[in-house]
């Protein structure tokens, strides 16, 4: 996985926290959930990026 690619999904899932430590704060539960949702999606992402490095050896 490249160098960017790496600070692109950390970057996705720090703003997926922030969106659920405030949407818990507000009481906003769209908020809160549409956070988690980016923290999956970040993760999805890195373990796709890991996986196609294993097939790849690009680390």
């Amino acid at each position: 996985m490249g160098l960017d690619d790496d600070i692109k999904h950390n970057l996705e899932e720090a703003k997926g926290k922030t969106k659920e430590a405030v949407g818990d704060a507000t009481d906003n539960e769209r908020l809160e959930t549409e956070g988690k949702a980016d923290q999956a999606s970040a993760k999805i992402k890195k373990v796709g990026d890991d996986v196609k490095d294993v097939f790849t050896d690009d680390r």
